[in-house]
């Protein structure tokens, strides 16, 4: 049995953001997660650091926070972030009164957009559309959410705290109207442990509901299923958003070597309904391609969907995408009479440490505890220097070492010193864990050079046994697969076709032991 002061159930950027604060504040604190950290919604998301622009017109309590949290992260967790910039664009057909609007509402909001004009506009990216009526910039950015969740979660280990992965609540232990923490099984050994808490926070995110049925409490929260496609170079510098009311396919990231399109907002209840119809990402490119053209000519990687925790109180049934993003903390002492309970949703990656704070105030409450929250002024490990995070930061360390490493991933440059770093300093049971603390396998070649390298590596070094890593590979293979088939035309089509046939006709993956 452990015994703690805060169980906090859930490991993407809410969980671990809620995590440190407790942490920060000397509380002791567990966090349990039935995956990988940010294996959920957190990791399947564009990776927009918002300034706040997209939202401003229609939800500006939510656009203020963002601005003030995007302004907060850049100082506290600089190496995830690169300051790509980002532009507000019209293109042909869009509304140039919403424009004035928008202007007017950034403003109000606190966010410095500035018209710059469509010939600087597309000095500074030639790819736009070549019709745009008008061009706003704005302090927009691109966030790496896996090595801020990483940074948090360390710096949750090194001040005392605990991070159990994949570790699946099996249920929580109510006593006496009040929660007291939760029964949790390790996915490994099976093995279950008690986790014994004063109090319990769900940052469960889609997955909150389940959570709360547990407890006897309900919680609906609306999932908006978003489709996201990674497309092979850099299309542009800085995020692109199309200056309108937010739709579909209006945001374009550029994210380390690739950049991403997004998203789509289609309502679901089933927080793991992360279908990708082929007829979504088809019309998705389309219509990207009004706001940049090349994106026609572009070679798409891979698409995937992540599913948004939305709350609204008193749920009138609207559209997902008509739902506020705004944070919501539920207290089951207030509302059902179940005390030691707080359930945080809704939100943004970009407010995570927001939700976080909120969320940490109520606990400290319910504890009787006076300690200040910290978060907003305590660097994350590896900030410490303040340099933002650049997209030739590899090439440069690749330059350094280039007589001294092996590559692994010649794609994202990952070489095999980084691999076995990161199988050493974390419990690794898939090649998917090495791919989110890397980027292995995420270039075009989706793995099918570095993966068979990748696993030899592993098994030389004792990180895994044959059987497992054989194992690891076919997993790999599959879940790249889903991602590969909606999208299986054109040149992508050719590189996953020689890929099955190096892991199916020369190694036989399906037939080796594990």
């Amino acid at each position: 049995m452990i015994e703690t002061q805060v169980l906090v159930v859930g490991g993407g950027a809410t969980g671990v953001g809620v995590a440190r604060d407790a942490a920060l504040r000397g509380l002791r604190v567990v966090l349990v997660e039935r995956h990988d950290l940010a294996e959920g919604t957190t990791g399947r998301f564009h990776g927009l650091l918002h300034s706040g622009g997209r939202y401003v017109v229609k939800d500006p309590r939510s656009a203020r926070e963002c601005m003030d949290e995007n302004r907060i992260l850049r100082r506290i967790a600089a190496h995830c972030i690169e300051d790509t910039g980002g532009l507000f664009v019209c293109t042909p057909g869009d509304d140039e009164e919403y424009a004035d609007g928008f202007v007017a509402a950034c403003a109000e909001a606190g966010i410095e957009a500035e018209e710059i004009g469509a010939a600087e506009a597309l000095r500074r990216e030639p790819r736009l559309h070549p019709g745009l009526a008008r061009a706003f910039s704005v302090p927009d950015a691109a966030v790496d959410t896996w090595r801020l969740v990483g940074a948090c979660a360390d710096d949750v280990e090194r001040r005392g705290g605990t991070v159990l992965r994949r570790h699946e609540v099996v249920s929580l232990i109510v006593e006496a109207d009040a929660v007291r923490g939760a029964l949790v099984r390790d996915a490994r050994s099976g093995d279950e442990v008690e986790v014994r808490a004063e109090m319990t926070v769900s940052a469960t995110g889609a997955w909150a509901g389940q959570l709360a049925a547990m407890a006897g409490c309900d919680v609906h929260v609306r999932g908006g299923r978003g489709i996201m496609v990674a497309l092979n170079h850099r299309l542009t510098h800085a995020v692109v958003n199309r200056c309108r009311m937010p739709s579909d396919s209006d945001i374009l990231v550029p994210a380390h070597t690739v950049c991403v399109l997004g998203t789509t907002d289609v309502s679901t209840d089933d927080p793991d309904d992360t279908a990708v119809p082929a007829d979504e990402v088809r019309q998705m490119l389309a219509d990207g391609s009004e706001m940049v053209p090349h994106i026609r000519a572009a070679r798409v990687l891979r698409a995937w969907a992540g599913i948004r925790p939305l709350y609204s109180e008193g749920d009138t049934g609207a559209a997902t995408r008509d739902l506020t993003r705004d944070l919501t903390l539920l207290d089951h002492r207030e509302r059902e009479g179940v005390g030691g309970f707080l359930t945080i949703t809704g939100g943004k990656l970009t407010t995570f440490r927001l939700m976080a704070e909120v969320t940490v105030d109520a606990v400290c409450e319910h504890l009787g505890v006076d300690a200040p929250c910290t978060t907003a002024d305590e660097l994350l490990p590896g900030s410490g220097d303040g340099h933002l995070l650049t997209v030739g930061e590899r090439l440069a360390e690749r330059e350094r070492n280039l007589h001294d490493e092996q590559i692994v991933c010649e794609c994202e440059l990952v070489t095999r010193g980084m691999l076995l770093d990161a199988a050493a300093t974390r419990p690794v049971v898939s090649l998917d864990d090495l791919r989110r603390a890397t980027r292995l396998g995420m270039g075009p070649c989706q793995g099918g050079f570095c993966i068979p390298r990748a696993a030899g590596l592993l098994a030389a070094a004792g990180a895994m046994d044959a059987p497992a890593v054989n194992a690891a590979v076919r997993a790999f293979v599959e879940e790249r697969w889903k991602g590969g088939w909606p999208i299986l035309e054109g040149r992508q089509a050719r590189q996953m076709r020689l890929d099955d046939w190096m892991f199916h006709g020369a190694l036989d993956i399906d037939h080796l032991p594990g």
